[in-house]
């Protein structure tokens, strides 16, 4: 089987990214599923190394050429000295640089996946460039429709609304992209686990799913019309379910995934049961990516501390996601 090229953006260069991805390089245990190509600043990457006594000897990553198994390197300059554990919003320019060269890269079939370490996203706000996320940044710049998911193991949590005040939730969710975000859900699980008809959970927005209407009345209007639809149509969308009995093993036993109506909602139960080795996926982009579970961790930057379990796993899925779609 030929060799695939997926890249790797470092993210916050103050953060962990740099310590994870030079930890991982030097894991013997760690067997890279193709050419992975690391972007960051080489300086700021050699720093790290030496303050981690991590080997740091990639080779320039060679564009056009044959992929080859194993780290290289592509570099792109941070304007401002990195220190770790210290944000600067002179070097947030620098970690949008990284995602466009590697979703332009992604879009144009030079790497067939893009994993993402984490970004911070205040600092980049900071800066002065509106930013919520991952997730709807990727999807401005190379289209689609994007569904945040998170798998631990066989649990698969997706999100209906990503990274909203919590206030802005309830108007956020109408029926077309509550039809929009589980048509997504339901093609990606098709072609992921080869099944037809995926068993999709749904949770409510409200307490109990809204207590027949005493607790909210959005299962009535939206949320149970629109499953009803989807039901109609051959999708396996149950629910309005309570999401505080949704992730118990009753429910959970034989479900493929899990659709939460907002981020604290489904993610603190997958992260209670995988953090460290879960993996953050975006569905509904015309490019794959991944990412891991876990913030900057500024704390742990340089530290020698920080667990690389997650990045592991977020490069195998991207992998394995790319070989699918090969």
């Amino acid at each position: 089987m030929a060799s695939v090229r997926l890249v790797l953006s470092s993210g916050e260069p103050a953060g962990i990214g740099p310590d994870l991805l030079l930890a991982i390089g030097a894991d013997p245990a760690f067997e890279p599923p193709g050419e992975l190509v690391v972007l960051g600043d080489r300086d700021v990457f050699a720093a790290r190394a030496t303050a981690l006594g991590l080997p740091f000897d990639w080779p320039e990553a060679v564009p056009g050429a044959a992929p080859e198994p194993g780290f290289c390197f592509h570099h792109l300059a941070a304007p401002a000295p990195v220190v770790p554990g210290r944000l600067d919003p002179a070097n947030a320019r620098h970690v949008l640089d990284m995602l466009d060269h590697a979703a332009d890269g992604c879009r144009a079939g030079e790497y067939a996946a893009l994993i993402t370490a984490p970004l911070h996203k205040g600092v980049i706000n900071d800066a002065g460039m509106a930013f919520t996320g991952h997730t709807e940044y990727l999807a401005e710049r190379v289209g689609g429709t994007p569904v945040m998911m998170l798998v631990a193991g066989n649990l698969r949590v997706a999100l209906a609304t990503t990274h909203l005040p919590l206030s802005r939730v309830p108007s956020a969710i109408d029926g077309k992209t509550l039809t929009t975000v589980i048509e997504t859900l339901h093609a990606a699980m098709v072609e992921w686990l080869g099944k037809p008809q995926p068993r999709l959970l749904v949770a409510g927005l409200n307490p109990h799913a809204g207590e027949s209407g005493h607790l909210g009345d959005e299962e009535i209007r939206v949320i149970g019309p629109t499953l009803e639809a989807m039901r109609e149509r051959g999708i396996q969308a149950i629910g309005p379910l309570p999401a505080d009995t949704l992730f118990t093993p009753r429910h959970l036993d034989g479900a493929d995934a899990v659709l939460a109506m907002y981020h604290d909602q489904g993610l603190p139960v997958l992260k209670y049961a995988g953090f460290g080795r879960a993996v953050n996926v975006t569905l509904g982009l015309p490019i794959i990516r991944t990412s891991v579970d876990h913030g900057t961790a500024l704390d742990l930057a340089g530290s020698g501390r920080a667990e690389h379990g997650s990045l592991a796993a977020a490069i195998d899925l991207a992998a394995e996601l790319a070989a699918r779609a090969a």
